[in-house]
């Protein structure tokens, strides 16, 4: 299948939604049956119809799950049971992604896994203000993170943004792990993902969103995608995704989610 080719034809209506804000993303539709990935930050996976059994490479574990929370970097793959899903992407180091360990009682486990949808929970960090992060983050690897989603389609590393950090490479790189929980190319990777993903909204072509984002080619991004994700991004849009870029406000953001009555946790 042509990755640039974006048929929507198969869904009448829309049936699934990608939200995005500066450094999170929200998708709610189809499970689409995704295959084995590994993200670049922390996602929460809720069933919000039935539960799912989430596999993890390293020990082969099955662990079924109304939501899960899933550590950046941890090879999975989720089998929803029935309906649709929704997965929560936190911006690392964010106060959304503390807020969210903490609720579920997250320690340092690839998976929490919980017997409750927790669709309230995700409803409630979708509409709080953006850019809420951590008090105590480092002002260094917070200023690289902003470049990053600033300018994820630049073709500078490490190396540059250490020089700019005042650090190492090697000090820069351990710090900026130690302070978002993912490495600096993963986060990169994600800034980039979130960049093509306006650029699809706004010029709908795989090319155009490799270009934009700073990706070498379509197939680039389509199979980054698919190793971020578990899916290609021409499957998401044949599902009948629409991309919508929401506003930075607490009270935007609330009235822009099509949420329907959250589940009562128990």
């Amino acid at each position: 299948m042509a990755d640039d080719a974006l048929s929507r034809t198969c869904c009448p209506v829309p049936c699934a939604r990608l939200s995005l804000w500066a450094g999170r993303a929200l998708y709610s539709g189809p499970s689409l049956e995704l295959d084995m990935h590994s993200g670049s930050v922390t996602c929460l996976a809720v069933g919000e119809e039935d539960g799912f059994t989430v596999e993890t490479a390293a020990d082969g574990m099955r662990r079924t799950a109304r939501s899960a929370l899933i550590r950046p970097r941890v090879v999975h793959r989720i089998e929803a049971h029935v309906g649709r899903m929704t997965f929560c992407y936190f911006e690392p180091g964010s106060a959304a992604e503390r807020a969210c360990r903490e609720a579920l009682g997250a320690g340092e486990e690839p998976v929490t896994v919980s017997g409750a949808a927790e669709l309230d929970l995700v409803h409630r960090l979708c509409a709080a203000p953006e850019r809420a992060e951590r008090p105590d983050i480092d002002p260094r690897i917070r200023a690289a993170v902003r470049r990053l989603l600033r300018e994820p389609h630049l073709q500078d590393g490490a190396t540059e943004y250490a020089t700019a950090a005042g650090l190492s490479r090697s000090r820069f790189l351990h710090l900026f792990r130690a302070e978002t929980g993912t490495s600096f190319r993963r986060y990169r990777m994600w800034a980039r993902m979130l960049r093509a993903g306006r650029a699809l909204r706004g010029l709908g072509t795989l090319t155009a969103a490799a270009a934009e984002a700073g990706f070498a080619s379509p197939s680039h991004l389509s199979s980054t995608f698919h190793a971020t994700f578990g899916v290609r991004p021409s499957r998401v849009l044949g599902a009948g995704c629409v991309i919508v870029e929401e506003r930075e406000s607490a009270g935007a953001a609330a009235e822009s989610l099509p949420w329907r009555q959250p589940y009562v946790r128990g």
